[in-house]
């Protein structure tokens, strides 16, 4: 017999069976132990012992420069940006009920970038200095995610959406944006070429403190926000007939939830750029550990996808060194063929 944990906290309340409890602590700990590895990983080398007493600043003065000024940050965008993409997929798969919903193949991620972009270009001097606060990237980019998502939901719209056509509407939309981003990047004042598509395909290369703490108070929020709505999430997965008979309101819910996905992919786009597939890979691995109560998969999701994150920066840091590949390149090459995985699977049915 399954033995379960109450989890209540006033709107927030859940069952956790004590196995999902296990995992969890499993990942976090996996996610702390990677985290150290490639905090020491690099030309200058640092055990697990160092990295510690670097961090907490008993270090000797150039491994906490190293590690404070230049990895440390960059281990936390991954752990944030991860977490973030594969929230925003867990609940575009959990709100239409479509295993191929992630947020960069419906577009919303590519929205995201085109509206970041912009805001780099359009903000930027002629010595490539920012002349707003940085603070704001977020919410451009939260603006161009947002638009992006419901054109797709509203160009799929017709009595009901579909799953294929939702995928096929977005895959074209998101065609569509990349050529937009494209032409941006071409025209626009700041960015050479070979740089800004570094940044598109996906990389925390060059994150700094000031990044870490823009986007680390725009996740928790959200998550936050998210673990309410959690319970209607799992009633929308039984259909919209068993979800109007329990009362739940599905047009508001479902306005709310793509705000929160949408905004989750804007703020993880605007730091680590457009990091493929995380969204559509994370949910469903965290589905196979913990089964599909969406108040699990949240935590378990967001855990995976920091670690996808971390272990596809670390490589692309030190498998080619001294070149630096981009996380994206190796997050897409896994993800794509699950894609196709998924999709010949779905027509199967």
């Amino acid at each position: 017999m399954t033995k379960y944990t109450s989890f209540r906290m006033k709107a927030i309340s859940f069952l956790l069976d004590r196995r999902s409890l296990w995992v969890i602590a499993g990942l976090t700990g996996a996610v702390i132990i990677i985290a150290l590895l490639s905090i020491g990983l690099g030309e200058i080398f640092m055990t697990p012992d160092e990295v510690v007493k670097a961090l907490f600043g008993y270090g000797n003065e150039m491994n906490e420069l190293v590690v404070k000024q230049f990895r440390f940050p960059r281990i936390a965008m991954s752990i944030l940006a991860g977490a973030a993409l594969a929230v925003s997929g867990a609940i575009l798969q959990g709100m239409i009920r479509n295993p191929l919903a992630s947020p960069d193949i419906l577009g919303i991620t590519w929205g995201g970038a085109l509206a970041t972009i912009g805001f780099l270009t359009i903000f930027s001097d002629k010595a490539n200095a920012l002349t707003v606060s940085i603070q704001w990237l977020p919410l451009a980019s939260f603006i161009g995610a947002i638009l992006a998502g419901f054109l797709v939901f509203g160009l799929s719209w017709k009595n009901g959406i579909s799953p294929i056509r939702l995928v096929l509407i977005g895959i074209g939309l998101t065609a569509l944006l990349q050529a937009l981003t494209t032409l941006l990047m071409i025209i626009g004042p700041i960015y050479r070429a070979s740089d800004a598509n570094i940044w598109i395909t996906g990389s925390v290369h060059g994150t700094n403190g000031q990044d870490v703490l823009t986007l680390l108070p725009w996740v928790v929020v959200l998550m936050i926000i998210l673990m309410v709505y959690s319970r209607r999430v799992n009633l929308q997965e039984l259909g919209d007939d068993v979800a109007r008979s329990a009362g739940a309101m599905l047009l508001k819910d479902r306005i709310a939830l793509l705000l929160i996905s949408t905004a989750l992919a804007g703020g993880a786009v605007a730091f680590a750029g457009g990091v493929g597939f995380v969204g559509l890979m994370a949910p469903h691995i965290a589905r196979k550990l913990v089964g599909s109560s969406f108040g699990v998969v949240v935590p378990v999701a967001a855990l995976v996808g920091s670690i996808l994150v971390m272990i596809a920066d670390l490589i692309g840091r030190t498998l080619f060194s001294p070149l630096e590949v981009p996380a994206g390149v190796f997050t897409a090459a896994i993800g794509a063929p699950y894609f196709i995985y998924l999709l010949i699977r779905s027509r199967n049915k």
